[in-house]
């Protein structure tokens, strides 16, 4: 629901001296346009470092000093995206929340990295539906334009690397928003080109269409938390495991693809393959939601599987957060009462879940503000719905979006005030309802859950 991973970890703070007043401080300040919140909150991987106030001008500053040169990203709520900071940094920034990525720009020292950054996210986004079509292309062909993308992003590096002096670190930085998206795509690849293409097999791809994999470093600390590493490691080890059971797995010519034997898997290739203890407990609380979200029971599987999970990971507030998600779930099946959850109206007033599904059946989906291009799709598609299903009352809960921006959609959109909610804590609506993608919706009747792990687009 995010574009950053959001693990837990121990913060380390590396003082340039024995003093931190005698650091280089670090400025970064700025002017938020259409505000959503009051406040800007700088994090370093998962720990707040700082949190700055906005003034009566919509400015806020933070000075830093002795901190560890690297990654950190900035929350504007519901909002966040990254900033490499080091020592002598003196950066402005700008943003509009109502274009919130394609409308932040970064001046000042420091800049020229950071705006290589956000130009990389966005091309990534932007080229993303296009490359969903190159899907279909043979390896080669597809391989082809793949690396050509890339080649144009190395080239724009290249040229930034001309005009400014970058340090190793920096350089690394930029490189790795570039290669870890391209090699994603390939890694996703064999399994989208069979689902575009309807083939019954996957295809075998020689060592050139994976070539990079020769200079892959799967412990890159320093990449822990960066969004495009941690997507990319995700597919690459589910794309291993599953290469590794096509050919050590089958039964009677059938591969064995179970929930649990697949996941299985992964956690051992993670265990061999992976020793950075962040990178480790991050990629095992992955695989463990991944395997609960999709498995969604509680039966004798997911036990083995949860046991499995506790004994490889060393972090106790991932084993906690896994352990809260498998009660939640547990709490979520078909005939128990729906939470008592509480959201809020249009008139500023709390109401509980079980008081909206009295009555008819009762279909609650999720939608957030700043996803208007996904909001568009899905008050269409609940139009059509509608129609289909009278019987049935499609209630909206929006999430991560702050009251006026909610107030504001719903005037924008014209929607039925009276069959739409927010939910104040996103947190606590993620976990009390499981909302693991904006497609999903529970289904209720007379206060019961019917379907608490529905889709709106296959369910219906």
């Amino acid at each position: 629901m995010t574009r950053l991973l959001l693990g837990l970890s121990f913060l380390s703070i590396i003082a340039c001296s024995d003093k931190a007043k005698e650091c280089p401080s670090v400025i970064l300040s700025g002017e938020i346009v259409n505000p959503t919140s009051d406040f800007v909150v700088l994090y370093k991987d998962d720990a707040v470092i700082d949190s700055a106030k906005l003034n009566n001008n919509d400015h806020f500053s933070f000075k830093l000093q002795g901190i560890e040169e690297g990654l950190y990203h900035f929350d504007h709520s519901p909002e966040l995206q990254y900033v490499y900071l080091q020592e002598g940094d003196s950066l402005l920034i700008r943003l509009n929340t109502i274009e919130f990525d394609e409308s932040l720009v970064f001046s000042g020292e420091g800049a020229e990295i950071n705006n290589f950054l956000i130009e990389m996210f966005l091309a990534h986004e932007d080229e993303e539906m296009m490359i969903y079509n190159f899907y279909k292309l043979p390896p080669a062909e597809f391989s082809q334009k793949i690396d050509s993308l890339r080649s144009k992003k190395i080239q724009h590096l290249e040229e930034l690397v001309k005009e400014n002096d970058l340090t190793e670190k920096v350089f690394s930085m930029a490189k790795a928003s570039i290669d870890y998206n391209s090699y994603l795509y390939k890694e996703k690849y064999p399994f989208y080109h069979k689902k575009k293409t309807g083939e019954e097999t996957i295809h075998d791809l020689d060592n050139s269409f994976y070539g990079y994999r020769k200079t892959l470093n799967l412990n890159d600390h320093n990449l822990t938390y960066f969004r495009p590493y941690f997507d990319f490691m995700k597919h690459h080890l589910g794309n291993l495991a599953y290469m590794s059971c096509m050919k050590d797995c089958s039964a009677n010519g059938e591969v064995v693809i179970s929930h649990l034997h697949f996941n299985k898997h992964i956690l051992k290739l993670v265990d061999s393959l992976v020793q950075v203890p962040e990178i480790r407990n991050n990629l095992f609380r992955n695989v463990a939601m991944d395997y609960l979200l999709k498995e969604h029971n509680t039966n004798e599987e997911s036990r083995i599987f949860i046991d499995k999970f506790k004994r490889l990971s060393t972090n106790e507030e991932h084993k906690k957060e896994i352990a809260y998600l498998y009660e939640g779930i547990q709490s979520l099946q078909p005939n128990n009462s729906l939470p008592d959850l509480q959201v809020w109206n249009a008139n500023n007033q709390q109401v509980h879940l079980k008081e909206i599904s009295k009555q008819k059946k009762t279909v609650f989906y999720f939608w957030t503000s700043t996803q208007k291009k996904h909001l568009k799709n899905i008050l269409s598609h609940v139009a059509y719905l509608e129609k289909k299903h009278p019987d049935h009352n499609f209630v909206g809960i929006s999430i991560r979006t702050s009251q006026p921006q909610w107030l504001k959609t719903l005037e924008e959109f014209n929607l039925d005030k009276s069959r739409q909610f927010r939910g104040e804590d996103f947190e606590k609506v993620q976990t009390t309802m499981i909302v693991d993608g904006l497609n999903k919706c529970v289904i209720a009747e007379d206060t019961l859950i019917v379907d608490a792990f529905a889709n709106l687009y296959k369910s219906f």
